[in-house]
């Protein structure tokens, strides 16, 4: 095997095994940081080594154990040595044992909720998230988010900071303490997920790597939490989502918006799959009016609720079928579950279809002195696009250039501008 073959099989294996091994290790050390730097250390022992030893049977086992080893070096440095090596065991005695998959499913789920400790700033969660977890490199969430590289350094090093200073347990909590820190977990993800959907900032309306991402994580966590049905809930919310992806994009990569897409280039496997999991999801928490809901079963969250409205686009083989009736009554159960100005707007909009424009602008305006609204720029966008269907171009046009100037979107700007020189074009017949 040539260096660079092996380098790239590396490569492969640390994307696949680095959650698992610095999960395992951080139960070990109750250390996020130390666990990471010593499964760095196991990495550079395999570039080393791999090239003329080749990769051995269980690659994810032999960097555990190397990892370990170093773990044991580092108590021995730190006098711990005979506390530390009862829980180590003769596991580093083994390299090529294969792991307990349940205790490499317990610690990776561990992982994934001190990385998102509520402790962390937004930022700090994402970031750190996608380097313990999505096994990213600091460069390429720092590509992904457009931010400078040593930004993204500083705030993965101030997460580790902040989860050794207030001696964040590395452990899942149970009781009242699981659901607001799931919802830490499912927030995270979801972040992720629309960054990569509907890019915040620079010339691609879409980063694709970033969806995927997102979606490895929540498989995953389905995986490890089986039985929290706002985890299938957002699984197939990003499904859904993500089937539109190939029709969201032209040829020169400007937006397409929903209802002007090709339904043909939607993804039906993913669909499948998005209703797969919405189904798992209602079976643990099912919607209001089914007969499981009558019994007294829970109610869904969010993100249920959500996947819920997708699908009804999923379902629509063109535009014209979708059920918008269906979609605004379900936007005013969220409303109630998760309250929120661009929940508001979204409801709005799903008024409009359902049953005028007029009555989804009376709804818009009634959003126009929100001052968490005041910079976003979809709201004078909706605002704009009721206007124009109403048939008052002059202020659809004002509206569309009002957006254009607050979106921070390349793509997005360029449609928002072509919207207001057709509004003036219109208006000037």
């Amino acid at each position: 095997m040539t260096a660079t073959d092996a380098h790239g099989t590396i490569d492969a294996v640390w994307r696949i095994e680095s959650a698992k091994i610095i999960a395992t290790l951080a139960r070990i050390t109750d250390d996020v940081g130390l666990a990471e730097e010593l499964a760095q250390d196991a990495l550079v022992a395999a570039l080393e080594q791999w090239p003329e030893t080749g990769v051995p049977a269980n690659p994810g086992a032999w960097l555990t154990a190397i990892a370990k080893r170093r773990a044991i070096d580092h108590f021995r440095r730190a006098k711990v040595l005979e506390r530390k090596q009862r829980e180590l065991g003769f596991e580093a005695e083994a390299p090529h044992r294969d792991l307990e998959p349940d205790d490499v499913d317990d610690d990776l789920l561990r992982l994934i909720f001190t990385a998102c400790h509520p402790a962390l700033s937004t930022p700090g969660r994402v970031a750190l998230t996608l380097r313990l977890v999505g096994g990213l490199t600091t460069a390429e969430i720092a590509r992904a988010f457009l931010v400078p590289e040593p930004t993204v350094a500083q705030r993965i090093v101030r997460a580790k900071r902040t989860l050794a200073w207030k001696r964040v347990r590395f452990e899942v909590p149970s009781g009242e303490e699981l659901s607001p820190r799931l919802a830490s977990v499912l927030e995270v993800i979801y972040l992720i997920f629309n960054e990569g959907y509907s890019a915040t900032a620079g010339d691609d309306w879409m980063r694709p790597a970033l969806c995927e991402d997102a979606l490895r994580l929540g498989r995953i966590l389905t995986g490890l939490a089986p039985n929290e049905p706002e985890v299938h809930g957002l699984v197939a919310l990003m499904e859904l989502q993500a089937s539109r992806s190939r029709a969201r994009v032209g040829r020169s990569g400007e937006p397409i918006l929903l209802l002007d897409q090709n339904r043909a280039r939607w993804d039906q496997l993913l669909i499948r799959r998005g209703l797969a999991a919405l189904q798992r999801a209602e079976r643990l928490s099912p919607l209001q009016g089914t007969r499981s809901a009558r019994q007294g079963r829970s109610r869904p969250g969010p993100y249920t609720v959500q996947a819920a409205i997708a699908a009804c686009h999923a379902r629509a083989a063109t535009a014209e079928d979708t059920d918008w009736v269906r979609i605004a009554a379900l936007y005013e159960a969220l409303v109630h579950l998760n309250p929120s100005p661009v929940v508001e707007l979204n409801r709005a909009v799903a008024v409009s279809m359902a049953f005028g424009p007029a009555a989804g602008l009376a709804l818009v305006d009634a959003l126009a002195d929100e001052p968490s609204l005041a910079g976003y720029h979809l709201l004078p966008a909706v605002r704009g696009d009721l206007l124009a269907r109403l048939g008052r171009s002059g202020q659809a046009a004002a509206e569309f250039q009002r957006a254009a100037e607050l979106t921070r979107n390349a793509r997005e700007r360029t449609v928002l501008l072509d919207r207001e020189r057709n509004c003036r074009a219109e208006g000037d017949r």
